[in-house]
């Protein structure tokens, strides 16, 4: 068995992930995941993605099992950053700015980062609100949207359960007038930028560079 266990889904695919660092991909991790991974004595554990609501999450308590095992355990990009936020003074090690935007209470729920997707392929069903969030931010510094109409769709994005919640069901229920959705659709299209991704992408970076 690899010695590097990492956990993720539909932030970053177990082929794109390999390309980049050689390891054992496993699925968005659960309760007792980790319990079970630490049989087969892992090195560094890193953890992006996991699940909320399928069933029960990860808990502390065997992330801070595996540290006391002196297990390396890096997160970031969804599931990871919340967990790191919350054990890092413990050990845990948090990258990205899904980790930072926890550390610093910008985000605070699960909801935030919580996406559905198809358990085989791992295929995204739903959007996750801080890429939406950071995108509409990013569509009204560049004068897409206003600052009002930032506000009305991360409004309507919050109030729509989070596997419902997707940008053609975000614009349809906003109040923008249609001539902007057009705008803003395009804009997403052609500059949108997953950060959970990107995160995802800082954790293996991350472990490559300092554990490989």
């Amino acid at each position: 068995m690899n010695d590097v266990i990492i956990f993720t889904g539909p932030s970053l695919s177990h082929e794109d992930a390999q390309k980049i660092l050689k390891a054992e991909y496993r699925p968005p991790v659960g309760r007792d995941d980790i319990l079970d991974a630490l049989s087969d004595k892992p090195r560094v554990i890193g953890i992006i993605d996991g699940v909320f609501h399928q069933r029960p999450a990860v808990s502390h308590k065997e992330i801070l099992k595996a540290l006391d095992m002196g297990v390396k355990v890096v997160g970031g990009g969804s599931m990871g950053a919340l967990r790191a936020s919350e054990l890092d003074d413990m050990g845990m090690i948090g990258v990205g700015r899904v980790y930072k935007a926890y550390k610093t209470a910008e985000i605070e729920s699960d909801d935030d980062v919580a996406v559905v997707f198809n358990p085989q392929t791992s295929q995204l069903l739903s959007e996750a609100l801080i890429n939406m969030n950071y995108n509409f931010k990013s569509a009204c510094k560049e004068g897409i949207i206003t600052l009002e109409e930032l506000n009305d769709l991360y409004k309507t994005a919050k109030s729509i359960y989070y596997p419902k919640r997707t940008y053609d069901l975000v614009l349809k229920k906003s109040n923008l007038k249609n001539s902007r959705k057009n705008l803003l659709k395009k804009f997403i299209k052609e500059k949108g930028t997953d950060i959970k991704r990107e995160d995802a992408l800082l954790v293996l970076k991350y472990i490559k560079e300092n554990f490989s």
